[in-house]
C-alpha cells in the first residue's frame, strides 16, 4: 500500500492552522449539535455533480484572463477561437483501425478518416432514434466540431459511447485518436434498444463535438472560470461510465460482486468479454448495461486484462497497489442498479437481474458520521423514497451500501427539495452535501442539455449566496461523473487498472477561491475525498482508497505530469486561505503562510 502523504501538514502545522477555524456539526436529523475544528475557514462543502462531458467539450475555447494558461483545443490550436480548424488540427484527427481476434487497447491502425461520420441522433430527446443526424454535415472534417454552428446551444444531440473496455481504446495509450473508431465498432453493447449489430452503432462522429465559449456557449461556466478557479487537469476516476465514477466519488474505489461482504463469482453472463465477436472488427462478445460488465483484473488470462495491465506496467512509476485488483474479485466498470431501492428494501440478484449486491466498502459517509460531522446526498427527483422520473439510480451512490441503507444514515440521502429548505439556514445545512440535479438538468447528452446544467448550477449558487453566513464559509466544487466519451487533449495519468479516465470540468467556487487562476496540478474524483478530509482532518477510507496517494509533485516545465506517479492532488491550492493554513505549489512543494 502506497502509504507516502506527502506534502502533508506536520503536527505542528496541523495544529496552528485548526485555531480560529470552527465549523458547527450537526445531528442527522439536520439540528446544530457542537463545534467542530476545520483546518480552513471552510465550513460547508457543496458538491455539484452532472453528467457527461469532457473539459475540451466545454472549456475548450476558454480563455483565460492575463497571468493564466490552460490546455485546451484553443491554446494547442487544435481549433481557432470561432471553432473553425486551427493550424494543428490534426493533432485530433481520428483513425481507424483493426482488431480482429483479442482486445487490444492500442490496435492496429488502418489511417486516418477521411472526414467524420456523420453524426447520430442516438436517442436525443425530440429527434428520431438511432439515424444519421441530417442537422450535422456528413462530410465534417476530421478532428473537433463547433456542435452550436450547426444547432442551438438547448439543443438535444446524440451520446457518445462511454464504457470501460471502450474508453481504455479510445484513449489509445495516451494519442486520444480512437474515439470516433471506438464509437463506430463497438457503441454500447447488443443488449440496447435499437440493437447495435456491428453494422450500425448509431455513434458515428458525435464524440468530437465541442462547445465553444469564445463564441457565447456556456457563458455562465465561462463567467464563474473568470470570477472563480477551474482546473484543466481534473479527471474522471474510472474509465466508463456513470455508475462506477459515482461509486469513485464516494469510496476512492471500486464496487464487486459479493456474498456478505465476500467476493463471489458472478453469473456468467455477467462477466465482461472485450474480445471482438468472429467476424467483427472489435465488436465486443459479452458487453451492454444488461451485459457482462464484471472484471476479475487479478487473472491475466481473462479477457482485456493483459492489454491494460501491460500498459500501466510498462510506464514509469508504479500502478497504485498492483493495479488495484483483489485476488479473485470480480469488479464493477460499468452500469448496474444499485442493490437497494430508494426506500431501503433489497432488489432481487441473479442472471437477469443487473444488480450490484450491497457493497460494504468504507464510504465517505460513514468516515464523516463516525467524527460527528453532517452530510446529506441530495438527489433529483428522489421523492422521500419513491422516485420519479427525474432520478436516476446509479447517480444515487450511497443506495449501493449496507452501511447506509440499513441504518440511521438512510434518512440523509434526500430530494434536491430538500436542500431547497436546509440553505435557507446555515445551522441545518450539513457540513458536507452532495447534489446530483434532476435528470433533465444534470447535462447527460440526448436526455439533457449543457445549459439545463448550467441553470441548475446557477440556481444552487443563488440560494447558497442568499444566506450570507453561509457562503462566508462555504466551498462549491463543480464537475461531472465522467466525460461521457467525448473528445480530450489533456494528459491521463494511468492510476491502476481502473484508470484514471479523461479529463473533466472542475470549478471552485466560495469566497476564498483564487480569483481566475487554473489549476494544472493533476487531481480526480478522490481529490474532493482528500480535500474534505484534509479539513475535517480525516483519514483516507481505506487501504484501497485512492485518497492514500500523494499529491503530485511535477517539473517546473510541464505542471500537468506527477514525476511521483501515482499521484493525485487535493484540491487545495484552488483556494486562498491566507494565513494559518499551509498552500502548496503545484510542484508539490510545501508554501506554509506566515503563522
Amino acid at each position: 500500500m502506497e502509504t507516502n502523504h506527502f506534502p502533508r501538514l506536520t503536527a505542528m502545522a496541523m495544529s496552528i492552522a485548526f485555531v480560529g477555524h470552527m465549523a458547527s456539526v450537526h445531528a442527522d436529523n439536520g439540528t446544530e449539535q457542537s463545534r467542530q475544528r476545520t483546518l480552513t475557514p471552510i465550513e460547508h462543502v457543496i458538491v455539484i455533480i452532472g453528467e457527461n462531458h469532457t473539459f475540451d467539450n466545454l472549456f475548450g475555447g476558454y480563455r483565460p484572463g492575463r497571468g493564466q494558461s490552460v490546455k485546451n483545443l484553443l491554446s494547442e490550436g487544435i481549433i481557432n477561437a470561432d471553432g473553425s480548424p486551427g493550424p494543428n488540427f490534426a493533432k485530433a484527427a481520428q483513425q481507424q483501425a483493426s482488431n480482429l481476434n483479442l482486445y487490444r487497447i492500442d490496435p492496429a491502425q488502418a489511417g486516418p478518416y477521411a472526414t467524420l461520420p456523420q453524426p447520430n441522433t442516438t436517442y436525443a430527446t425530440g429527434q428520431s432514434q438511432g439515424v444519421p443526424d441530417a442537422r450535422f454535415p456528413a462530410d465534417l472534417p476530421n478532428g473537433p466540431f463547433q456542435i452550436t454552428k450547426y444547432v442551438s446551444y438547448d439543443a438535444h444531440t446524440g451520446d457518445p459511447a462511454h464504457r470501460f473496455f471502450q474508453m481504455w481504446q479510445q484513449y489509445d495509450q495516451g494519442k486520444m485518436d480512437l474515439f470516433t473508431w471506438v464509437g463506430e465498432t463497438v457503441g454500447t453493447g447488443p443488449q440496447n434498444n435499437p440493437p447495435m449489430t456491428p453494422a450500425n452503432t448509431y455513434q458515428g462522429g458525435v464524440a468530437m463535438g465541442f462547445y465553444n465559449m469564445s463564441t457565447g456557449d456556456a457563458p455562465y461556466f465561462r463567467q464563474l472560470a473568470r470570477q472563480y478557479a477551474i482546473s484543466d487537469n481534473y479527471h474522471q476516476a474510472v474509465m466508463g461510465g456513470t455508475g462506477a465514477n459515482f461509486f469513485a466519488i464516494v469510496t476512492g474505489d471500486v464496487g464487486f460482486h459479493n456474498l456478505d461482504g465476500v467476493p463471489d463469482v458472478p453469473p456468467a453472463n455477467q462477466i465482461e468479454n472485450p474480445d471482438p465477436q468472429p467476424g467483427t472488427n472489435n465488436f465486443y462478445t459479452r458487453d451492454g448495461y444488461s451485459g457482462g460488465s464484471y472484471v476479475n483484473c487479478s487473472d491475466p488470462g481473462q479477457p482485456g486484462v493483459a492489454a491494460i495491465m501491460d500498459r500501466i506496467n510498462g510506464l514509469p512509476g508504479k500502478a497504485f497497489n498492483g493495479g488495484n485488483c483483489a485476488p479473485g474479485t470480480y469488479y464493477l466498470v460499468n452500469n448496474y442498479g444499485p442493490g437497494y431501492t430508494p426506500a431501503g428494501e433489497l432488489k432481487p440478484l441473479g442472471p437477469n437481474n443487473f444488480t450490484l449486491p450491497p457493497q460494504t466498502v468504507p464510504t465517505i459517509a460513514e468516515s464523516l458520521s463516525a467524527k460527528g460531522i453532517s452530510w446529506k446526498w441530495y438527489s433529483g427527483g428522489r421523492n422521500n423514497g419513491n422516485p420519479t422520473s427525474e432520478y436516476c439510480s446509479i447517480c444515487d451512490p450511497l443506495t449501493e451500501f449496507k452501511a447506509v441503507m440499513t441504518g440511521p444514515l438512510k434518512a440523509n440521502l434526500q430530494d434536491v427539495t430538500d436542500f431547497y429548505q436546509d440553505v435557507l439556514n446555515e445551522k441545518t445545512m450539513p457540513a458536507v452535501a452532495f447534489i446530483r440535479p434532476f435528470e433533465s438538468m444534470a447535462g447527460h447528452p440526448a436526455n439533457a442539455t449543457m445549459s439545463g446544467y448550467e441553470n441548475f448550477v446557477k440556481d444552487v449558487i443563488r440560494r447558497v449566496k442568499g444566506n450570507k453566513k453561509l457562503w462566508a464559509h462555504t466551498a462549491i466544487l463543480i464537475t461531472m461523473d465522467e466525460g461521457g466519451g467525448y473528445y480530450d487533449s489533456g494528459y491521463v495519468q494511468p492510476v491502476d487498472f481502473f484508470g484514471d479516465g479523461t479529463r473533466i470540468p472542475m470549478i471552485a467556487v466560495s469566497p476564498f477561491a483564487r480569483k481566475g487562476h487554473v489549476l494544472h496540478s493533476y487531481t480526480d474524483h478522490a481529490s474532493i475525498l482528500k480535500f474534505i478530509e484534509q479539513n475535517w482532518g480525516l483519514k483516507p477510507l481505506s487501504d484501497r482508497s485512492r485518497d492514500n496517494l500523494p499529491n503530485p509533485v511535477a517539473a517546473d516545465d510541464n505542471p500537468y505530469v506527477p514525476l511521483n506517479r501515482p499521484a493525485i492532488g487535493d484540491l487545495m491550492d484552488m483556494f486562498n486561505f491566507g494565513h494559518g493554513v499551509e498552500q502548496r505549489s503545484e510542484r508539490g512543494e510545501d508554501h506554509r503562510a506566515e503563522l
